[in-house]
């Protein structure tokens, strides 16, 4: 595994440079009319991205100071995997070629087990993703820091240093203070007796001898890159589902599929007040039983207490794609609204939200093929102001992934993998209230 270096790399981001250098992003809506734009009927654009054949696994952020992150992995037979990323400057244009993080034949490319990116209030990036270790999908998650703007990384360190060949990622990042990072992962292996749950209950009790779990852990490291506060969250938890953390008023909430003995895998959430972690607290008492992992976790978004989660399940043989709402910061959650059920629901949601409405995308697979739909609601979610198909993809399956959703003055920014000719591409969309 290579970490970028500018001399290295700079064939890679000429050559992109020459291609993307002047490929412009729309400019943020403004908010001057607010209620009169939600009544309006709104409509998609092309967004440009400066990604090349062979990307996927995209991540999208907002940063401290309202630029857009885009991150992803680009994958090209004969070539080693890169992690690249590029920021949106508050003029709608992307501020540079895109950068290299790390290049390299054990850098993961899998599509849901996706790398993240995200920056810090004193200026630093940090980047979430994954080695491989072994063979098969066992693999670590590696922890990375920029402090100038991404031409340089730290040398990555393990987030999971327990050393054990297996299953690690499903990573979710957030600031947890002004210079440091939040980290909670999926950690394979577990059940040592030397772990302890969010209740302080062994991790390893009630198991039988020789077994393992996956569990649900979480640290936060400084720019130094070392540790503290390393938590087990959950002993038992979906093998191999996303989890997302969200800043509430409250501090940091995380959502994911929790695993019961009984197998039931419904979504939960736990918040932290910045040292301690709560109990986890389910979102909706789906009673979905399943003996192996859907792949496909919750989406989360925040605005201040307000919280809305957004999953994928099959409860009694029924695929559905449902939201509920949340005025506490994640003590309690409403009953959820179904967007939509039915064997074309394909789930792998994202949310976003502010003080005006909630944003929901799901992904739909039917003979004619698969798309990407958006619903605009309330941010109660009692009223969906407006259904929108945001795109037809020529790809099927899990190849496409897990599209992405930030806001950015008031618009929705969309990002999502297609296949095209067998080959994986990034496309893009913003959703913007209608002219006139």
């Amino acid at each position: 595994m290579q970490i970028a270096r500018p001399m290295t790399l700079a064939w890679l981001v000429l050559a992109v440079a020459a291609c993307h250098r002047d490929a412009p992003a729309p400019a943020p809506a403004t908010t001057a009319a607010a209620a009169t734009d939600l009544a309006k009927p709104w409509s998609v654009h092309d967004w440009p991205l400066p990604s090349t054949i062979g990307s996927a696994q995209p991540d999208l952020a907002l940063t401290p100071d309202g630029r857009v992150l885009l991150s992803w992995i680009s994958s090209l037979p004969g070539r080693r995997n890169a992690l690249q990323f590029v920021a949106m400057a508050d003029n709608g244009h992307w501020q540079s070629a895109p950068r290299t993080i790390a290049v390299g034949n054990s850098l993961m490319a899998n599509w849901a087990n996706v790398p993240h990116i995200a920056q810090t209030a004193d200026g630093a990036l940090w980047v979430q993703f994954m080695q491989q270790r072994g063979s098969g999908h066992a693999g670590d998650v590696a922890l990375s820091r920029s402090t100038d703007g991404g031409f340089n990384w730290s040398a990555p360190i393990a987030v999971n240093d327990d050393g054990v060949e297996a299953e690690h990622g499903f990573a979710a990042l957030w600031p947890a203070s002004r210079d440091s990072i939040g980290v909670a992962w999926l950690n394979g292996g577990e059940g040592g007796a030397a772990a302890t749950t969010h209740d302080g209950a062994a991790a390893g009790d009630g198991m039988q001898h020789g077994e393992t779990r996956t569990g649900l852990r979480a640290a936060v490291f400084d720019m130094d890159l070392q540790r503290s506060n390393e938590t087990v969250l959950d002993a038992k938890t979906c093998d191999c589902c996303q989890s997302e953390v969200v800043a509430t008023a409250r501090g940091p909430l995380l959502a994911y599929r929790d695993r019961s003995d009984a197998e039931v895998r419904d979504i939960v959430v736990v918040r932290s007040d910045g040292g301690a972690w709560g109990k986890p607290v389910p979102v909706h008492a789906d009673g979905w039983v399943m003996r192996g992992c859907p792949v496909n976790g919750p989406a989360l978004a925040a605005d201040g207490d307000n919280v809305v989660v957004a999953w994928y399940t099959a409860a009694n043989e029924q695929p559905l794609v449902q939201v509920a709402r949340s005025d506490n910061a994640g003590d309690s959650f409403a009953a959820p609204v179904v967007l939509e059920q039915g064997a074309a629901v394909q789930g792998r949601a994202a949310v976003a939200l502010d003080a005006r409405q909630a944003f929901v995308l799901w992904l739909s697979e039917d003979a004619g093929g698969q798309s990407l739909w958006l619903s605009r609601r309330s941010p109660d979610l009692a009223r969906e102001l407006q259904r929108i198909e945001v795109a037809k993809l020529q790809g099927r399956g899990r190849a496409t992934g897990y599209p992405q959703i930030v806001l950015r003055g008031g618009d929705a920014y969309i990002a999502w993998t297609d296949v095209i000719e067998g080959a994986p591409q990034l496309r893009g969309a913003v959703v913007t209230p209608a002219a006139g």
